[in-house]
């Protein structure tokens, strides 16, 4: 392979677009795409990649999953969502062993839907309700203290 990028087979490389000329080549996403989100969503940064017909996505993406846009913007997210589903999780995967049981839920966040611990609430007790309005942010995995994302009870309602 030369050093512009061209292969011997005539493909372009990441640098000029796809052989057959249908556009660029995306670049590759990264664990550090993903990290990148989390830290804004710690910081109350959270955001959609959106692309032009309104799909919503969220990181790391380099193209629409719905229609193939690679024209992506960052959306804020709504600050607070409301659980879509949930459910109450009692054997738990090793990395979520001191967690356990815990509450799963889907919130949908404005542009997108999100899944993470719902946390700040009974999982046995009736606390938590399809339509539940919650907060997203970062707290850290009992089990490793490793990052996810969290949801809390909105404080407002």
């Amino acid at each position: 392979m030369s050093d512009d990028g061209a292969g011997d087979d005539g493909d372009a490389g990441s640098d000029g677009g796809d052989a057959d000329g249908t556009g660029p080549t995306p670049t590759p996403v990264s664990d550090a795409d993903y990290d990148e989100w989390l830290d804004a969503l710690a910081a109350g940064e959270g955001y959609a990649l959106v692309c032009p017909d309104g799909h919503g996505s969220l990181p790391p993406r380099r193209i629409c999953p719905d229609c193939g846009s690679d024209a992506l913007s960052r959306e804020s997210l709504a600050e607070t969502g409301r659980v879509e589903t949930f459910s109450v999780v009692h054997v738990p995967s090793p990395r979520f062993a001191d967690d356990a049981p815990y509450v799963t839920a889907v919130v949908d966040l404005g542009p997108v839907r999100a899944t993470g611990v719902l946390r700040g609430v009974e999982p046995e007790g009736d606390a938590v309700e399809v339509g539940l309005s919650v907060t997203a942010g970062v707290e850290e995995r009992a089990t490793d203290g490793e990052p996810l994302v969290a949801f809390r009870p909105d404080d407002g309602e």
